[in-house]
């Protein structure tokens, strides 16, 4: 059974930090992009970032560009999101999302069930 665990969100203030972490099973976590998506609230998703197995190709969205920092750590199956210099805009809920994992069905995404962040004063 796949499963995507994610945790670390919470309250902060603007311009503090927060670290989410998504703990991963049942799949090779090893060989597959991860990516953290969120929605903010009445919004529809937004994808923020993502990292390819070998850490070698990451992405993120204009604008967490210099403030966010996904990683990942295979030995754990853990993908992270640290996130620095919050602004009240980051408020959402984060997903944590495996891209592509082959099942014996084909080819699909799993997700976790979000954790919320919210970045008031």
């Amino acid at each position: 059974e796949v499963q995507l665990v994610e945790s670390g969100g919470g309250l902060v203030q603007p311009g503090g930090s927060l670290r989410l972490s998504c703990a991963a099973s049942g799949f090779a976590f090893g060989i597959t992009t991860m990516s953290w998506v969120r929605q903010a609230p009445g919004k529809g998703l937004e994808w923020v970032s993502n990292i390819k197995d070998d850490s070698t190709y990451i992405n993120y969205v204009d604008s967490v560009i210099g403030r966010f920092t996904i990683s990942r750590d295979n030995a754990k199956n853990t993908a992270y999101l640290q996130m620095n210099s919050l602004k009240t805009g980051d408020t959402a809920v984060y997903f944590c999302n495996a891209v592509r994992v082959a099942t014996p069905e084909g080819v699909t995404d799993y997700w976790g069930q979000g954790t919320q962040v919210t970045v008031s004063s």
